[in-house]
């Protein structure tokens, strides 16, 4: 009984001796990668990270038929028709709305119908396609 009663008590005396003041800190969460707010230094190696480990390679990019090309005559020929389709462009524009640009009113062209009004934040610009009925809005503002 005695050594129960002395072991009793030397643990209580550990006890209250160890029981003395916690200290703990905060977890806090820290983002690593930039697109969640993390350190944007961290882009690059995050960038060739993802690189490395990519076992899936783009059939196009190994074959050369992506969107930049090799071939100096497809580059010439793809060249050409978007110079061509831009000049179109501005005789149609100049030819239909005139030398001074748009100016506010309606418009039809092809199924096209164009609305053109201004207000205090801009031009404004209504398409609607006829056709199939999308209707495509644009404010352009004053500067």
């Amino acid at each position: 009984m005695k050594k129960s009663l002395f072991t009793l008590c030397l643990f209580t005396v550990f006890c209250l001796l160890g029981a003395g003041k916690a200290i703990a800190q905060d977890f806090v969460y820290q983002a690593k990668n930039p697109a969640f707010g993390g350190d944007p230094y961290n882009y690059n190696w995050m960038l060739g990270s993802a690189q490395a480990q990519d076992k899936l390679k783009d059939p196009q990019q190994e074959t050369g038929l992506g969107m930049f090309e090799d071939n100096p005559l497809q580059d010439f020929k793809r060249d050409l028709n978007r110079q061509i389709l831009s000049q179109l462009s501005r005789q149609l524009i100049t030819s239909q709305f005139g030398e001074d640009g748009i100016t506010p009113g309606s418009y039809t062209i092809g199924t096209y119908k164009i609305d053109i009004t201004e207000d205090s934040r801009g031009i404004n610009i209504v398409i609607v396609d006829s056709a199939t009925g999308d209707k495509t809005a644009v404010t352009v503002p004053y500067y």
